[in-house]
């Protein structure tokens, strides 16, 4: 059925009153507790405006800072935290890995459920459940209780992050789209190289505890605003697989593991069985959902040349990110610079990239997303190829400069990138888009990783230049992979509603 001109406002009423009693008529009882203000779907493409926009953005910002932040602040505090729990460093590990994996694995269940009951519901229910973890490991007595509190915050962090770019599509107007895609690589970037320094300012004040104690109100902030600006989203009508569910995370966990038991130097026999589960859960699971219209695991949407090609590109950049921050402090500190030094030297990179990111989002609502992810990656893979030949030994603004070339290379690809996946697919499946989104991102950076161990176990210390000769490479190949969507004309996934039970608001 074709919407006309004055369609959306008709159906406005209608759409919401199918939403309250969920698809196929059933009632959404689980996430009833979220009472939201807003009732009225727009009609696709149209998104928010004025004051409602700014706090729904706002809103979701706020949520993926905390979200990303986490991870950074616990990297820092983990001496600390182990110390004070008297436990040991390699048990200590577990208070970030398991945030991780819960986080990865939960991610495109998460995204599939948001589809189905609304994504405004899943990011605010992780939310609330993210803030209610926050307090348990604030007030921790125990490591185990820590890891406890932690494989719940990354559970609900999937609901946030499986869930925050999909958000965008239906906050921003598509024509304002790339903006909002800059604001959201900004806050990552930004949540990213913060961590460290506010963890550090943290510590110097009071305990560890606070880490965490401090998301609570941000949390409680986060919800307000949501509640009162996130818009309905388009739902789908089909029912929540609870098996593909379950091996979808399965396979994701496993092979996040896998990949970081291989970095840590873990033995064959190990990494070779959390494999064969991977491998052995993904193939139940694609017998599973085949021939399905919208899988968890999402293929339906690999097939589109568009979303495949910026999932190769985005998958290759964050595999370079990951082999230039995880090799670079060990050649700095070869180099002679200390640790806070090092830190220093590295803030260029998201520096540069809170610049480019929103400048390169509102050019791509003007600019093909190939053109302007293929030139950002080739000048990352230029920055790359410049700290790869640095002198023997360069000086901090040698460094420097150097580094700010990745930066503004990485941000004119990341949130061009995002508007393309997003938009490239229907509304209702941005949360399998967007889920996608982060996933391939997480899976990058567990392969970057590994990598970085794998150089380093086979030429010492000479590894980390040779893996940001390696990082040039996949910055190349992935600017390659963005120079051919130009090829494909961009869908602009706005079509019209087929049924109103197909589709309703949430």
């Amino acid at each position: 059925m074709a919407l006309g001109k004055d369609e959306p406002s008709r159906l406005a009423p209608l759409l919401s009153s199918l939403s309250r009693s969920g698809p196929r008529g059933r009632a959404v009882t689980g996430f009833s507790v979220l009472a939201f203000r807003q009732k009225q779907l727009s009609a696709p493409g149209d998104g928010l405006h004025g004051r409602q926009r700014a706090i729904a953005t706002c809103a979701v910002l706020l949520n993926v800072c905390m979200a990303n932040l986490d991870t950074a602040i616990a990297n820092t505090a983990l001496p600390t935290i182990a110390r004070d729990l008297n436990t040991t460093e390699a048990q200590s590990i577990w208070i970030v890995g398991a945030y991780q994996l819960a986080m990865v694995a939960s991610l495109l269940p998460a995204a599939a459920l948001g589809e189905i009951v609304g994504l405004r519901r899943i990011s605010m229910g992780g939310l609330v459940l993210f803030t209610l973890a926050s307090l348990v490991c604030g007030l921790a007595p125990s490591l185990e209780w820590l890891v406890a509190g932690r494989v719940v915050q990354g559970v609900s962090a999937a609901g946030i992050l499986g869930t925050g770019v999909a958000m965008m599509r239906f906050i921003y107007p598509h024509a304002l789209l790339g903006r909002g895609m800059g604001l959201n690589a900004l806050v990552v970037g930004l949540s990213f190289a913060a961590g460290p320094s506010v963890a550090s300012a943290v510590l110097s004040l009071t305990s560890w505890h606070w880490l965490f104690l401090m998301k609570v109100p941000l949390g409680l902030i986060g919800i307000v605003m949501g509640l009162y600006a996130l818009p309905p989203t388009i739902r789908s009508a089909r029912r929540f697989d609870g098996w593909a569910a379950a091996l979808c995370a399965l396979f994701l966990a496993t092979t996040v593991f896998a990949l970081n038991t291989a970095a840590q130097g873990a033995s064959w026999g190990t990494v070779a069985t959390n494999a064969t589960i991977a491998i052995t859960s993904l193939a139940v699971l694609l017998k599973r959902q085949a021939n399905r219209p919208a899988p968890i695991l999402v293929i339906d949407l690999l097939r589109k040349p568009i979303f495949a090609l910026s999932s190769v590109a985005s998958f290759f950049t964050m595999i370079t990110q990951a082999l230039a921050f995880v090799s670079l402090p060990f050649l700095f500190q070869l180099l002679g610079y200390t640790q806070v030094e090092t830190g220093f030297l590295i803030t260029p990179w998201p520096a540069l990239l809170a610049f480019s990111a929103p400048l390169a989002g509102h050019l791509s609502d003007r600019i093909p997303a190939g053109l302007l992810g293929g030139v950002g990656l080739a000048v990352l893979s230029l920055g790359m190829l410049l700290l790869a030949a640095m002198p023997p030994e360069p000086d901090a603004l040698d460094v420097a400069w150097r580094m700010a070339v990745c930066g503004a290379g990485f941000g004119f690809f990341q949130s061009p990138n995002m508007r393309t996946m997003i938009t490239s697919v229907p509304p209702e499946r941005s949360g399998g888009a967007g889920g996608m989104s982060s996933v391939i991102g997480n899976l990058g950076q567990a392969c970057g990783v590994a990598i970085v161990a794998a150089l380093f176990n086979l030429f010492g210390a000479h590894g980390a230049v040779i893996a940001l000769w390696l990082g040039a490479a996949f910055a190349l190949l992935g600017s390659g992979a963005s120079f051919v969507r130009l090829r494909y004309r961009p869908a602009m996934g706005l079509e019209p509603l087929k049924t109103l039970q197909d589709r309703a608001s949430s």
